[in-house]
């Protein structure tokens, strides 16, 4: 265990998360502009890259390694060698890369406080963990599908509000759980 999280918390973390990010968007439908010039922003990159580097050196630093502890130095050096060459050389739908090992990052703690909880209700964190691993994947490889996916939901207002409004009813339903379950 790195993280130390309660399934409360780690409940309670991911509905705040899912209803801050969801209740702008369904209040607001002119703020599907600001999403689809987000593949783009090269200063969206830079700071969700520096995230990254931040939580990846941290974990890299303070994790157990076992019999690969010898890699640890060479990789706490490549680290930050990566960074810069990834922001200096790769111009192509950063911000979509770094949001992928973003969400990569994030499931880990998920799932580590989900683990062992014979609470069903647990798998409302557990799916949307995976659901961030698998669109981590994918956004890190096929970095231009996220900029189809918000150019599929920003097509109509109604579609807008339909995707912010599930996750904010998601949230909602983790954040309920959390308060009255775990």
């Amino acid at each position: 265990m790195i993280y130390h999280l309660s399934l409360q918390l780690a409940g309670i973390i991911t509905g705040a998360f899912l209803i801050l990010i969801s209740l702008p968007g369904l209040l607001k439908p002119d703020l599907a502009g600001v999403a689809q010039r987000f593949p783009r922003s090269r200063v969206a990159g830079v700071v969700l890259l520096t995230v990254d580097l931040a939580w990846s050196f941290w974990l890299l630093a303070t994790m157990e390694m076992g019999e690969f502890s010898a890699f640890r130095k060479p990789l706490l050096i490549a680290l930050p060698i990566g960074y810069v060459l990834a922001v200096r050389f790769l111009d192509e739908f950063l911000p979509v890369r770094a949001l992928g090992i973003l969400c990569l990052l994030a499931a880990e703690p998920l799932l580590d406080a989900a683990f062992l909880h014979c609470e069903a209700s647990r798998l409302l964190i557990t799916v949307f963990a995976y659901v961030l691993t698998v669109a981590g994947l994918f956004w890190v490889m096929i970095p231009y599908l996220l900029r189809d996916q918000i150019n599929w939901s920003t097509r109509s207002t109604g579609r807008w509000r339909l995707m912010h409004g599930v996750a904010l009813l998601y949230g909602a339903a983790i954040l309920a759980f959390a308060f009255l379950r775990y």
